[in-house]
């Protein structure tokens, strides 16, 4: 576990520094690295990008400081889904594309790229026992290095998500087997009250979810630089990941890792907190 974990980190670290060195002498006030972190309902991205940061927090100095941004606060509203006008096929299927802000979080983006050294940025979080966003629920301080943004479609093809490809620096994709995220998501709905019985939120997570996780895989293909597999371990169920650092091949950026990881494996066990 903290071998991949520090793999993970030493990635960032690396990336970083060359950030900053590519600054130096240049008009740049304060370089920021910015890492999309995508992934599939169930693959476990939370809890790489919180782990990432711990580990970012607690690395030797000179080190980075790093925050988490959840796309989870560019949910609509309720509010705003029941006023559509399908107003239950909206509610049934929040979490697909159509029911988040995917143009305010590119302004986000945007905004976390202009404003580093200069001025704090207020982001929206999710308050899960509300189940609805809170606006500016979070600031990224203005001295902040490091920003992983992890969220479902930050690396599809498609719609205004396609325009944060090229907005970030690093971009890594958690690829997750559809039955194993079907089961992690529906124990999620069972745990946080959203249906009382593991059927029904197998149905949930079937009809909804795993909808989402099959467009997001697809329309993701071969947009990272880390593709990171989630896999489960027996006898415990402890979900694993498995991290691979790949040339990314997007029209829209050259940018491949540097060639000592790439094609590299490491493995993890770990306890998700967050998927």
């Amino acid at each position: 576990m903290e071998s991949t974990y520090k793999a993970l980190v030493q990635h960032t670290l690396l990336k970083w520094n060359e950030k900053r060195q590519s600054a130096s002498g240049t008009a740049v006030v304060h370089p920021r690295l910015i890492i999309a972190l995508a992934g599939p309902p169930g693959s476990g991205k939370t809890t790489i990008a919180r782990r990432v940061v711990s580990e970012l927090d607690s690395s030797p100095e000179p080190r980075p400081k790093s925050v988490v941004v959840s796309a989870d606060g560019f949910h609509l509203p309720l509010e705003a889904l029941r006023a559509l006008p399908d107003a239950a096929e909206a509610v049934a299927r929040r979490g697909a594309p159509w029911t988040f802000d995917g143009p305010g979080l590119v302004r986000l983006v945007r905004q976390l790229r202009a404003s580093a050294g200069l001025r704090p940025v207020q982001a929206p979080t999710f308050d899960h026992e509300l189940k609805d966003p809170v606006p500016r629920g979070l600031t990224i301080e203005a001295d902040v290095d490091v920003c992983v943004v992890e969220g479902n479609y930050l690396l599809v093809n498609e719609g205004p998500w396609s325009r944060v490809v090229p907005l970030v620096d690093d971009r890594w994709l958690v690829r997750v087997e559809p039955t194993l995220a079907r089961n992690r998501v529906a124990a999620r709905h069972v745990a946080a009250g959203v249906e009382g019985i593991m059927e029904k939120a197998l149905l949930r997570a079937e009809s909804n979810d795993m909808v989402n996780g099959e467009y997001i895989a697809r329309h993701s293909e071969g947009r990272y630089d880390l593709l990171i597999d989630s896999v489960e371990e027996l006898p415990n169920y402890a979900p694993v990941f498995r991290v691979r650092a790949e040339v990314f091949d997007c029209p829209d950026i050259k940018q491949p890792p540097p060639p000592s990881l790439a094609y590299s494996w490491v493995h993890i066990s770990l306890t998700c907190i967050g998927m």
